[in-house]
């Protein structure tokens, strides 16, 4: 029969491959891992053992008590490791980050040793390693993505056209129309939007966290960490809310909304009752594969555009900070990487120093 290869490091000998080889054989025996799983560990920790090989010979704690014969050899090959401290494994990290190793790839190889120094705490004396040099040592935090923005033109279609298979004038068409082109106009969250109420309401039962003010065009809703915001409203999206509410109260009528929340709500279901954000997303989704629009369609993406937009047509990173309710400027900061290309564009056409010149 074909035997299995290997999980333990290769060419580690003579640098503590010993006691390697004992925590891979104890997580395949005593924790039951599959031989793929103990090869991974292995990698990960030859890495370890070819960064301790780097170190400068350093003597390990002297145990206060010496080790039984048992765990003499054991003591032997684990002095290099017990030598290691926790600003050794900082550096170690930060070597690993340098040779461009992803941040989840560093985590990973991380919990490997933090395991095998667990482990090995276990079997020496208490005063050999009196701790786990990996313990609080993290990975470098992960790359924010870039949110997924529509093109303008795209954006306006998107929110602007009805869906072809439903008749335009229905209620609910009625109604995700104004939805949409609200999201957009104001970059609001889905929750914001379904805690959209007709005006201000405040009554012993209920009190509104959200609303529309035709007049001033603009909405106040209360957003994440309970703070209120308020946010112009384009006149396309005053537009459409107008239309929708033209009709809105048929769906009311003889409905399920009853309660006060429900009755001041400026958006309703089917049913006449708060539109959630769970129906606002899968009403947004299947708007966007009717218009066969390539990307999935997502309430935030309408925000990421709305956002990116102002910030082309602005350049005014508070003022949009503001408007999305971002409680730090590095959280509106990502939107200033969407549209590089589009500014490599522009300064190659306007820069008198960046046209080409063609060679003679």
């Amino acid at each position: 029969m074909k035997q299995p290869a290997s999980a333990s490091p290769p060419d580690v000998a003579g640098s503590g491959g010993e006691v390697i080889e004992r925590y891979l054989a104890s997580l395949a025996e005593q924790r039951q891992l599959s031989p793929h799983t103990v090869s991974n560990y292995g990698r990960d920790l030859q890495e370890l053992a070819e960064m301790v090989q780097t170190l400068p010979q350093l003597p390990a704690p002297a145990p206060d008590h010496p080790e039984p014969q048992a765990n003499a050899g054991l003591a032997l090959s684990a002095a290099p490791y017990a030598a290691v401290s926790h600003a050794h494994i900082r550096k170690f990290a930060a070597q690993l980050h340098a040779k461009g190793l992803n941040p989840r790839s560093i985590a990973r190889k991380l919990s490997a040793w933090r395991g095998f120094y667990d482990w090995l705490s276990d079997q020496l004396d208490r005063n050999t390693l009196k701790s786990n040099p990996v313990d609080g040592v993290k990975a470098p935090k992960r790359a924010r993505p870039l949110p997924k923005a529509l093109a303008a033109d795209d954006a306006i279609a998107v929110v602007s056209q009805s869906n072809p298979v439903k008749d335009a004038a229905s209620a609910m068409q009625l109604c995700n129309r104004a939805m949409f082109e609200l999201l957009y106009s104001s970059g609001l969250r889905a929750a914001e939007l379904s805690g959209l109420d007709l005006r201000y309401v405040a009554s012993p039962g209920y009190s509104s966290s959200g609303w529309i003010d035709f007049d001033a065009g603009e909405v106040t809703v209360t957003g994440k960490g309970n703070k209120m915001r308020t946010v112009p409203v384009g006149a396309p999206a005053l537009q459409a809310v107008r239309q929708w509410l033209a009709v809105r109260d048929t769906l009311l009528k003889g409905s399920a909304g009853d309660h006060a929340q429900d009755a001041a709500a400026l958006f309703l279901s089917e049913r006449g009752t708060r539109i959630s954000p769970r129906v606002l997303q899968q009403r947004l989704k299947a708007h966007g594969q009717a218009l066969g629009v390539p990307s999935n369609m997502h309430p935030h993406v309408l925000r990421h555009s709305f956002a990116s937009h102002m910030l082309q047509g602005s350049g005014d990173l508070r003022a949009v900070q503001e408007m999305l309710g971002h409680a730090s400027i590095t959280a509106t900061q990502v939107y200033t990487s969407l549209d590089f290309q589009r500014l490599a564009q522009v300064y190659d056409a306007a820069h008198p120093r960046a046209k080409k010149v063609d060679p003679k």
